[in-house]
């Protein structure tokens, strides 16, 4: 862990610069764990609708959503809606629940979310906007960031007037996706708009967008000023990338003793449904490796944690722990042969 904080949350703070991306379906417990035990700083649950929040119990299913290790901290909850006062109601709810920091959605693409006005159809209401943290941060003891993109198309790119916004109703951080509702995750992410809202906020800014190699942590924050770095795609079969390393710089034994830990992670905390949940992890870390699609083949259809073992202990035998990914995926050599990469700390099994 870093010894100095690389920016506050208000008053809390946050000791690096490189931040697992909140996405449905992946930020889960265990995935998050593993991530923060290779350097992502500060987490965030996968995001939760607000209306699943405000019944007498909330449902297990959205309840689970917001699970965090004991000591998994700064944790971020993350919901989305479009009713200010429900927004409140949904946030002051879990609140008492572990939450560090409530964040806002504001990002999401979707037409099932964007087309009803929540996500990042809310940056087409700067009222509701500034209604809605007007309240949030008046009414909680925590702090209340928000994760925009740069609007709704190139005719609507309000980025820098919700920005504003949000900084005059007492947002604490702003993570922007650098791209428009229409882009989603095509196109280009126009890094110019992070260094401008950098430009006119002085709250902590996180970028978003175009993160695909470990250099390009450090690019962004050159090119744009912006405090954090937000890795969300990039990220998935590819937890190195927080410790800056890129997976093709790794040996074949480091990505089989991760895959081994995060298979741990999801057996811990998901039980027997942890194996076809891992299927998807799975297929991201062998993504490409044609000597490794024989044993995928099989792993994608194992039901049980043993198996999932015996597997990998055979590719294990079959390919050298010692070979180069850059090998197994068919791309240039790093200039320099790695040392064997082991987390920066312990992943919180259990």
């Amino acid at each position: 862990m870093n010894k100095q904080p690389a920016f506050y949350v208000r008053d809390i703070p946050v000791y690096g610069d490189v931040i697992l991306s909140p996405m449905a379906g992946y930020s889960d417990v265990p995935y998050r764990a593993l991530c923060r035990a290779y350097g992502s700083a500060m987490h965030y649950t996968e995001f939760v609708p607000v209306e699943a929040l405000l019944g007498r119990e909330i449902h297990p299913r959205y309840r689970r959503l917001l699970d965090k290790k004991p000591d998994e901290h700064p944790m971020v909850f993350q919901i989305f809606g479009n009713d200010a006062r429900k927004i409140l109601e949904a946030a002051l709810r879990i609140e008492p629940l572990g939450a560090d920091i409530v964040d806002i959605n504001m990002g999401c693409s979707t037409r099932k979310v964007s087309g009803r006005g929540a996500g990042v159809g809310m940056m087409r209401q700067p009222a509701l906007v500034a209604e809605t943290f007007r309240l949030l941060t008046s009414h909680l003891s925590v702090p209340v960031t928000a994760k925009i993109r740069l609007g709704w198309d190139e005719d609507e790119r309000n980025f820098l007037e919700i920005g504003r916004i949000l900084e005059d109703n007492g947002v604490a951080l702003i993570a922007i996706h650098a791209r428009t509702k229409v882009q989603r995750y095509g196109g280009k992410a126009d890094w110019d708009a992070i260094a401008a809202l950098k430009q006119v906020v002085s709250v902590p800014v996180v970028g978003n967008g175009d993160v695909c190699v470990a250099a390009d942590i450090d690019r962004m924050k050159a090119y744009t000023g912006c405090d954090g770095v937000m890795i969300g795609r990039a990220a998935i079969g590819n937890p190195w990338i927080f410790a800056r390393r890129d997976k093709n710089s790794l040996c074949f034994g480091d990505l089989l003793a991760t895959v081994r830990l995060h298979l741990q992670e999801m057996l811990a905390y998901y039980g027997f449904d942890g194996v076809v949940l891992f299927r998807k992890h799975l297929k991201r870390y062998f993504e490409g490796m044609t000597v490794c699609a024989p044993f995928l083949s099989r792993l994608l259809v194992a039901n049980d944690g043993q198996l999932v073992g015996e597997i990998l202990a055979e590719m294990e035998t079959a390919v050298s722990p010692g070979t180069l990914l850059a090998e197994l995926l068919n791309q240039p050599a790093p200039t320099a042969p790695p040392a064997a990469l082991q987390p920066t700390q312990t992943c919180y099994v259990g």
